[in-house]
């Protein structure tokens, strides 16, 4: 039922969305990172609430954001399921839908895409700032605001977190890399674009504050995806699905509040509708989080919400001899992660001998650390790090986080998970079906088909 009446319309609350290109978790001071610094999101969780079990739907730019516009599993957007697409038609976002009800919308920088929404404006009009945005609002209307940066997207400027003040022994290299300066320099560099983005936040945060718009907006900020280093982003492992997620709304939503029920940020564009009074859209799967933002309970909050689902079509066109990509799709619970590579032969990161663009790992990000694994390969115990981000994987991947939190020793062959490897992989699939995945209904060639506009027009992806 909607929230608020027609006649009502200065109580509808203004949308607030900021969201980072390629910032993933645990990469903030509210989780415990020791080294990056993050005041704004800090702020925003102590104002309402950390989520520590976000994930996205796809660990790529342009599948992540579609499914955040329309609450719905990226597997379910015909292109809009892979990188660098046209935005498919007959699937509205929620700032066009609070467009039609009235709201007054826009965008700053990286929204959609990248790709092509053919001038739908899916994400609202391309403002050059906030202010600027501010300025041409109605005084009378509620506002949708999608703010989007490029930070901590590459390239970096080498040794520019080194040169910040933050220190090379602070940082904690993940155990998927060697220990090595080039690589804790190179963490660095993505820390001081963290620190970047967090702060153009908190300017914009301080701009609404000063305007006497605060009280009634809800305050997202969050990441599109995981770290863009090796087995990070482009993977569905934690490092590459998990991300960073705070929500406040003034009196609206209970403060500092630790919240660990799974969450996909699929559940956004339910959230915002429902807050604002507008209908749900038709076909989304996400759920809304007001029951849980409104809640004053911490830890698990709802007990229907023990698991999150994720997956990935086509990222770049990184495979040898053929325009597709690595199919996968996981499932995330407290204890497990099950990963079902559907082309266990394709190779994850890209071929190692070249792709369709002509670069060998080409679904990795360009990188002093990607260059770090490949050049030392062969050096003693070094392949290890090399086959973790680069080699081909198995069907089936299971990981026991009891033990092994860092997803690094597969245990899916082994006897004594074999009932629950079993378990997962059905629930996964059952839970597939149920949400209309071409690759369990038919049709998923169709993943492979769809143009690939990277090719066409080379930026950031």
């Amino acid at each position: 039922m909607p929230l608020f009446g027609a006649h009502h319309e200065n109580e509808r609350p203004n949308i607030f969305f900021a969201i980072a290109d390629d910032w993933g978790w645990p990469h903030s001071s509210s989780y415990g990172d020791a080294v990056v610094k993050t005041p704004t999101f800090d702020s925003i969780a102590a104002n309402g609430v950390l989520f520590t079990n976000a994930y996205i739907s796809s660990p790529s730019c342009t599948p992540s954001r579609n499914a955040i516009l329309t609450g719905q599993y990226h597997w379910r957007l015909q292109s809009g399921g892979n990188l660098w697409s046209n935005y498919p038609e007959g699937f509205p976002s929620y700032v066009q839908a609070l467009k039609d009800a009235g709201y007054f919308v826009g965008s700053y920088r990286k929204a959609f895409g990248p790709g092509s929404d053919g001038g739908k404006e899916v994400a609202g009009k391309k403002f050059e700032s906030l202010d600027a945005f501010l300025k041409e609002r109605p005084k009378d209307q509620p506002f949708c605001f999608w703010f989007g940066a490029s930070d901590p997207h590459r390239s970096y400027i080498w040794e520019s977190g080194l040169r910040s003040g933050m220190k090379l022994e602070d940082v904690e290299v993940p155990p998927f890399y060697p220990d090595s300066e080039i690589i804790r320099k190179d963490i660095l560099d993505y820390y001081w674009e963290v620190q970047r983005f967090d702060r153009q936040v908190g300017e914009a945060l301080a701009l609404l504050e000063t305007q006497g718009l605060s009280d009634n907006t809800i305050v997202v900020m969050t990441g599109d995806h995981g770290f863009p280093f090796p087995r990070g982003k482009s993977n569905l492992y934690d490092y590459g699905a998990r991300v960073p997620l705070a929500i406040k709304w003034h009196t609206q939503v209970p403060q500092n509040r630790v919240v660990t029920d799974f969450v996909s940020t699929t559940d956004l564009a339910p959230t915002f509708l429902e807050a604002t009074g507008v209908d749900i859209i038709p076909g989304t799967t996400g759920r809304s989080l007001l029951p849980i933002l409104r809640s004053e309970k911490e830890g698990r909050v709802s007990s229907d919400r023990e698991y999150v689902l994720t997956g990935k079509e086509r990222h770049t066109l990184a495979q040898l001899d053929h325009p597709g990509g690595t199919p996968m799709r996981a499932i995330r619970t407290d204890n497990f992660l099950y990963i079902h590579n559907f082309e266990p032969e394709w190779w994850p990161a890209g071929h190692p001998e070249g792709s369709y663009h002509g670069k060998a790992y080409m679904d990795i990000d360009a990188s002093p650390t990607k260059d770090y694994l490949i050049d030392h390969k062969d050096y003693p115990d070094m392949e290890i790090y090399w086959q973790l981000s680069m080699g081909l994987r198995p069907a089936d991947e299971l990981y026991d986080l009891r033990l092994d939190p860092d997803q690094l020793h597969n245990v899916a062959d082994r006897n004594e998970y074999a009932g629950t490897l079993k378990r997962l992989k059905e629930k996964l699939f059952q839970e597939l079906k149920r949400y209309d995945d071409p690759r369990i209904i038919g049709g998923a060639e169709a993943f492979d088909k769809y143009e690939y506009l990277g090719r066409l027009v080379r930026q950031p992806n």
